[in-house]
C-alpha cells in the first residue's frame, strides 16, 4: 500500500554514480543542505549527459482510453479488455488514471504486471479501488516519470523532469536534479533572472521564455547571464 513519508535519510547509492541495479524507488527524493532536490530516476535507451535537461518517457497514446473490466471496491487488480503492448513492470512505479466515470478522477499507482503484447493487461496495484468500476470506466495508464528518461527533444513527447547532473548509462539509475541551482546548457544568450523554458531548438538545452508564443514547459530562472550554446547556472523549479 501507498505510504506518505519525508525524504530519504538513507542514501544507497553516490549522487554521481550510475549503476545496473535500483538502490531506491524510481522518483524517490534527496536534498541536500544547500537546497538542491534530487530524484532517482532510470535512464531510457539513450545515456544521459551532464548539463542538459531531462524529459520523461514520451507518451504513449495506446495506453489511453481503455475499457475497464468490473471492479469492486477493495480489489486490488485492474484489469481491462482493450489491448496494449508492455514489457514485464515497464509501468510499475506509474498509475492507472480512471478518465471516464464510474471512478474518475482516482489514480491508482500501479504496483506490478506481466508482458503482454497487443493483450489485454492486468496490473496488480499498490492500493485497493476506491469506487467501483465498470465496463464503463476508462483508463489511461501513465509509467513513472522517472523511468525510460530522455534528453528533452525539440519537440516535446512528453514533460521535462530534471537535469542530468552527471553521466547516467542506458537503462542503468542515479539521480536527477529537480530543483535548486543546476548546470544547464543555454540555447540563445541567456540575461542573468530570464524566466526560462526547454528549448524548441536544442535538444537538452533551456531558452528564454520572451513571450506568449513560447509554448514549452516552464523549467526555472537563470542565476546569471549564460552565453548562448554554454553551460551555466539555473534555479531549477522541476
Amino acid at each position: 500500500m501507498s505510504t506518505l513519508r519525508g525524504t530519504a535519510n538513507i542514501i544507497g547509492q553516490g549522487i554521481y554514480k550510475s549503476q545496473a541495479t535500483a538502490a531506491h524507488a524510481l522518483g524517490e527524493q534527496a536534498v541536500t543542505g544547500d537546497g538542491r532536490v534530487f530524484r532517482y530516476s532510470k535512464a531510457g535507451a539513450v545515456a544521459l549527459i551532464p548539463g542538459t535537461l531531462l524529459q520523461a518517457s514520451a507518451e504513449v497514446t495506446g495506453n489511453q482510453g481503455l475499457t475497464a473490466v468490473a471492479a469492486a471496491i477493495g480489489d486490488t487488480t485492474l484489469v481491462s479488455t482493450s489491448n496494449v503492448t508492455v514489457t514485464a513492470n515497464q509501468l510499475a512505479g506509474g498509475y492507472a488514471i480512471i478518465t471516464i466515470t464510474p471512478g474518475q478522477g482516482y489514480m491508482y499507482k500501479i504496483k506490478s504486471h506481466a508482458a503482454f503484447t497487443a493483450a489485454a493487461p492486468t496490473l496488480t496495484l499498490e492500493d485497493p479501488i476506491v469506487v467501483a468500476l465498470t465496463t464503463s470506466s476508462r483508463i489511461d495508464l501513465v509509467a513513472s516519470s522517472y523511468t525510460g528518461l530522455v534528453i528533452n527533444p525539440a519537440t516535446a513527447t512528453s514533460t521535462p523532469v530534471g537535469a542530468a547532473i552527471s553521466p547516467i548509462a542506458i537503462s542503468e539509475f542515479g539521480w536527477i536534479q529537480v530543483g535548486g541551482v543546476a548546470t544547464i546548457l543555454a540555447d540563445g544568450a541567456l540575461a542573468v533572472g530570464t524566466n526560462l523554458i526547454a528549448s524548441n531548438a536544442t535538444a537538452g538545452a533551456v531558452e528564454a521564455g520572451a513571450d506568449a508564443a513560447d509554448l514549452q514547459a516552464s523549467v526555472g530562472v537563470a542565476v546569471s547571464g549564460i552565453t548562448t550554446a554554454e553551460y551555466g547556472p539555473v534555479l531549477l523549479s522541476l
